[in-house]
């Protein structure tokens, strides 16, 4: 009679007893997490700033429009990742800059236009980024925070084309020499530097504000 209540004992407790979990077969490795390109990084990047151009536009009560692929694009820039921001979006923008820093409304307009035609997230293959294509090193002497939001890059932009045109006493063409080419490259020429796509830079831009 002992034995078989201690055999039903044995069974109450084994009911009751919470299960013991497995121990890990250490023999089998785990499996390695996936760790993000610089592709996928560089594409995350560019849908969050493609997201925050849209609710931009959609505050102020406007729509982006589809980029054109007769729109001018600086040499070697990226193929289109965005859409061009809208005329009225972008607008008040270029004027706001333009009188910040004494500049033609037109002038900052054209190196827009020639620069990214107007996409917010352009990047260069040489790194400039932005509406204006702001080299990094040219952003952070100018505290920019983020070159992708239209404002700021448009304010950095506008502010550093007028520096460039106090430096070359107001001479359009060494200005966007300069801006397009590096003003040490201006300096060493003496002039505009003999770089095809320079030339043609400044040929485009000064055509667009006659």
């Amino acid at each position: 009679m002992r034995w078989l209540c201690l055999f039903v004992a044995g069974v109450a407790l084994a009911q009751t007893s919470p299960p013991v979990a497995p121990t890990p077969d250490k023999s089998v490795p785990d499996k390695p997490v996936h760790a993000p390109t610089a592709a996928e990084l560089m594409r995350a990047s560019i849908e969050k700033q493609r997201a925050a151009v849209r609710k931009q536009a959609e505050s102020s009560g406007a729509t982006l429009i589809p980029w054109s692929p007769s729109q001018p694009l600086s040499a070697g820039a990226a193929a289109p990742v965005c859409d061009p921001i809208a005329t009225d979006v972008v607008t008040p923008l270029i004027e706001s800059a333009a009188k910040s820093n004494d500049l033609q409304v037109a002038l900052v307009r054209a190196v827009i236009e020639q620069e990214s035609g107007y996409r917010p997230c352009a990047v260069s293959p040489k790194g400039a980024q932005g509406l204006m294509q702001l080299m990094p090193d040219t952003a952070g002497q100018l505290n920019v925070k983020d070159a992708f939001d239209p404002k700021e890059n448009i304010a950095a932009g506008s502010k550093y084309l007028k520096q460039l045109l106090d430096k070359y006493k107001g001479d359009y063409k060494l200005a966007l020499a300069a801006y397009n080419a590096g003003p040490a490259a201006v300096d060493a020429a003496n002039g505009v530097p003999d770089i095809a796509e320079t030339r043609d830079y400044v040929d485009a831009i000064q055509k667009k504000i006659k």
